[in-house]
């Protein structure tokens, strides 16, 4: 499952809405948003990100969240370190070999360190 894709079944949970009542409504199939949900499908369009903001009704903060989110929802991501330093590309390749059996703690430390390093080289 991709971060938009949660945050999607997060909504329609708390609004008691179908997958199928969804799709109809943003006139896409109902598989299509499985597969959106389920990280089967890449990232939708800005338009579609879009409509579902305006079908949730949902404004500033949470809008942008799920603009965000959908930014960094695409499940086939492919990362060129050409050029960088030699350990960008180790740490690629050893993400996407080891990626799969991380656990659920052990991402979100990895993401967090990210963050912070990230916040850190912004300043």
């Amino acid at each position: 499952m991709t971060p938009l894709g949660a945050k999607i079944r997060e909504l329609r949970a708390k609004r008691d809405v179908s997958l199928k009542e969804m799709a109809a409504a943003l006139s896409v199939s109902s598989a299509y948003l499985s597969a959106l949900e389920h990280g089967k499908r890449g990232k939708p369009t800005w338009f579609l990100v879009q409509r579902i903001i305006t079908y949730f009704n949902v404004i500033w903060d949470e809008a942008e969240e799920i603009q965000r989110l959908a930014e960094l929802s695409d499940p086939r991501i492919t990362i060129d370190t050409a050029g960088m330093h030699p350990k960008a590309t180790e740490l690629a390749n050893q993400l996407s070999i080891k990626i799969s059996v991380l656990s659920e703690d052990s991402l979100a430390a990895l993401l967090h360190q990210l963050r912070v390093s990230a916040a850190k080289d912004d300043v």
